[in-house]
């Protein structure tokens, strides 16, 4: 009786063990390979990261290039039209690129002044980005003409807002005239202050300096407030010129300008000037002031 259970159990079992064999979810699955233990999980699970496998080494001779690979042209365009064909192409692009010539005429000051006087302050350049040809003249009178000067300059620049000017100037109005050989520092400096200061040696040997500054300072758009100021100063005696060694004179000025538009503003303002030292004593002599204030009423334009 035993036995005969025994035989019915083991009959009943092993078809079962065949339909569980069959239905091995895992079955004919392969094992992953092992991962790149510097791969994060997360970038595993998405397939970013493959496993790691020996690099081999490739024997690369370095070979002489193609007979060839050097020659041509320089540049590309010479084999479609030629290098005397891109010549010109060539030397306009280099001209718009900062070795075009420009220029500009500024007429910074030219104003009547109370009491029947008048000034003016002219400026133009032509030239590129290092080189240039400036011509400046500056004068004023009451009346008559007292004095006035004409400069013509080679300026080169010696920074990005700096340059160095140096030619002659003639002065002309009272008195006798004079060739000057000039020396002039002209520029931006730091806080926008346009700055210019200038030595000058005489035809007679006379030495003498002058330094101006200015600030446009702007309260609106078109609306500009800037103050000036100027000095000269003398090494010796110039009696037939009325200028005393030392400071010999000095002004500061205030304008207000309107800018209609860049090119064109108006303006009105203030300035006092006055002698000082030997120059001074020289005036009074002459019958002259020695200075005083002035209401300005001006324009500014350039083009």
């Amino acid at each position: 009786m035993r036995a005969g259970l025994i035989l019915l159990a083991a009959c009943t079992a092993s078809p079962a063990l065949a339909q569980h064999e069959g239905h091995d979810p895992h079955a004919g699955h392969a094992m992953p390979a092992a991962r790149d233990p510097s791969c994060p999980p997360e970038h595993a699970a998405m397939g970013h990261c493959t496993p790691a496998t020996a690099a081999t080494a490739i024997e690369v001779s370095p070979g002489a290039p193609p007979q060839g690979a050097m020659s041509g042209p320089e540049h590309a365009a010479d084999q479609v039209w030629g290098t005397e064909g891109m010549a010109p192409s060539r030397a306009t692009l280099r001209g718009e690129h900062g070795g075009m010539a420009v220029g500009k005429i500024l007429i910074d000051r030219a104003e009547y002044r109370s009491g029947g006087g008048y000034a003016w302050e002219v400026q133009a350049w032509h030239g590129g980005d290092a080189d240039k040809l400036w011509l400046k003249s500056e004068g004023e009178g009451d009346g008559r003409l007292d004095r006035g000067e004409v400069q013509a300059l080679w300026s080169h620049a010696i920074g990005p807002w700096f340059d160095l000017q140096a030619g002659l100037r003639q002065d002309f109005g009272r008195g006798p005239d004079r060739t000057h050989a000039v020396l002039t520092v002209q520029g931006l400096a730091p806080y926008w202050f346009e700055i210019e200061a200038a030595a000058f040696v005489s035809n007679k040997g006379e030495l003498s300096a002058r330094a101006e500054a200015d600030y446009d300072l702007r309260l609106t758009q078109r609306l500009i407030l800037q103050p000036r100021i100027e000095a000269d100063v003398q090494a010796q005696d110039v009696p037939r010129l009325r200028l005393g060694s030392g400071l010999s004179r000095g002004e500061i000025g205030l304008r207000l300008r309107y800018q209609f538009v860049p090119e064109f503003a108006p303006y009105v303002g203030v300035a006092y000037e006055r002698a000082f030292g030997d120059t001074a004593r020289l005036r009074r002599a002459a019958g002259e002031a020695r200075g005083g204030w002035s209401m300005l009423l001006g324009v500014r334009a350039w083009f």
